[in-house]
């Protein structure tokens, strides 16, 4: 029997009483690992009243006893790294290897909640005036709602949940239903750790869902990782409910390549950032922009992604794995034709990859183009597949121009060997994320994730710093203790004294 997905709902792994039920396949064989419900909305509002009653205690749970909560959390995701990774593999496709490497990254935040209580301290000043003090506290917003992609399973909603409750939330989470079983993991390794019932929630469906979670009462504070489309509609619709909203949309990423870089370095790098994880990344490489001689690179680069193969999670030979699903493949194979119509010259195709024994998995090999102009689709829209495109230019300020001239801000890189060129780069390219030699320049959580323009709807952004401040509200006390029973006189104006 299929197993059937249950949804989180105060401390409890429930099944769903809903009629609309989702599969769950392998993308490498179509074979259907469960079922994953659409919550009813009588589900969704009893998941958001288990959290909001759950906030009422946990917001005055010491901040030391939060941190050990997540203490103890991150010890048992080490712990079962691999076990986590193995079945994230096995429900996106991912290759172990990249999967080791979600699960890790996603830890990584967990530890940066572990501080907690240095990140959310206050700030003081005394005699602000005569005798008086001002001080400022921050404090939790209450329900926090996190709906989260395919491609990071395990990543992104540790970007989301153990920030928000470590600083004294509840949260509501609505994985994507196309590989729900990583995030079940994740909480209940949460639950584990011994976090208290009712802290995370985990509903599960599609648009109507995520629309009821938007324009709930009970839920301040909106995060959301995903295309462009859907992140201005999460992002419009939070917004016009009052609500805080940091939506992560599309991305076009753009490596530069200088003519003094380490040509080797160069296609070891891009062919990784571009294809790895069959290029289902945001922050994906998938515009090379070849400045000057580099050009001359581009023969040796096309026999680098040629030499790359997908295949299965388990094969230690296998480059990447298969896309999410067929509709995925469908619409990447429809940009590569588009390509071709266009007049870009097709270096390398991968739009007849097969790979032994899994007649019906969502393979694409690696493609790689040349000839590209700013107006084809290929380089218009972001193609969310194993396709590099290449841009030649004759300048490092027209490569500039191109990148700044793209609505895109996610990540950009350069490689070169000039401290003279990477200091321009970096200065003037209107990129929130910027790598010198560093293919895809994801900072590590004491920082945060920083995409900008249309990469980004929101002010505060994920994770570190900024994290915090998005999933608190700033508290400011300004006090004066008198001394004595006289009084001087009423004050007037707004100036203390």
């Amino acid at each position: 029997m299929t197993k059937k997905v249950p949804l989180l709902i105060n401390g409890e792994m429930v099944q769903s009483k809903t009629q609309h039920w989702i599969p769950v396949t392998n993308p490498a064989t179509q074979e259907v690992i469960a079922e994953v419900p659409c919550a009813t909305p009588d589900e969704v509002n009893h998941a958001v009243a288990m959290a909001k009653a759950a906030f009422q205690t946990w917001k005055e749970v010491p901040v030391s006893d939060r941190a050990r909560v997540m203490l103890r959390y991150q010890a048992l995701l080490k712990e079962h790294h691999d076990e986590i990774a193995t079945l994230l593999s096995q429900e996106t496709g991912k290759t172990f290897e990249d999967a080791k490497g979600d699960v890790w990254r996603g830890i990584e935040v967990v530890e940066h909640a572990c501080h907690i209580a240095s990140l959310s301290m206050g700030e003081t000043v005394e005699n602000v005036a005569r005798k008086v003090d001002c001080y400022s506290y921050t404090q939790p917003l209450g329900v926090c709602v996190g709906i989260t992609p395919f491609n990071f399973p395990a990543m992104i909603p540790l970007w989301m949940f153990p920030m928000a409750i470590a600083c004294g939330n509840t949260f509501v989470l609505k994985p994507s239903e196309q590989d729900p079983l990583t995030p079940m993991r994740l909480a209940e390794l949460f639950q584990q750790a011994g976090a208290p019932a009712g802290l995370l929630q985990i509903v599960h469906g599609t648009k109507d869902v995520v629309d009821q979670l938007l324009v709930h009462p009970d839920t301040p504070a909106i995060s959301f990782v995903g295309s462009v489309a859907v992140g201005e509609h999460i992002y419009k619709t939070g917004t016009d409910h009052m609500k805080r909203v940091q939506a992560f949309a599309g991305a076009k990423n753009h490596m530069v390549i200088m003519p003094d870089a380490q040509k080797s370095h160069v296609i070891n790098n891009l062919v990784g950032s571009s294809v790895g994880a069959a290029g289902q990344r945001c922050m994906a490489i998938s515009v090379a922009v070849f400045v000057g001689a580099s050009r001359e690179w581009i023969p040796e680069l096309t026999d680098a992604l040629a030499k790359v193969r997908p295949g299965v999670w388990n094969d230690p030979q296998a480059g990447y794995g298969p896309l999410i699903n067929p509709q995925a493949k469908q619409r990447v194979l429809r940009f590569i034709q588009e390509g071709k119509d266009a007049g870009a010259e097709c270096l390398l195709d991968g739009s007849d990859c097969k790979v032994d024994g899994y007649p019906e998995g969502n393979w694409i090999g690696p493609t790689f183009f040349k000839g590209v102009t700013t107006e084809m689709s290929i380089y218009t829209e972001e193609i969310f597949g194993p396709v590099l495109i290449a841009i030649e230019v004759d300048t490092l300020e027209q490569a500039i121009e191109l990148i700044n001239a793209n609505p895109y801000g996610n990540g950009t890189s350069i490689f070169t060997a000039s401290g003279a060129a990477a200091r321009k780069y970096q200065h003037e390219i209107q990129v929130g994320q910027v790598g010198i030699n560093v293919p895809v320049p994801v900072p590590l959580p004491f920082f945060s994730f920083t995409g900008w323009r249309k990469s980004f709807y929101g002010d505060q952004h994920a994770y570190g710093k900024q994290a915090v401040r998005f999933y608190t509200e700033t508290k400011t006390v300004t006090a004066r203790w008198f001394e004595d029973d006289l009084a001087s006189g009423p004050n007037m104006t707004i100036q203390l004294k």
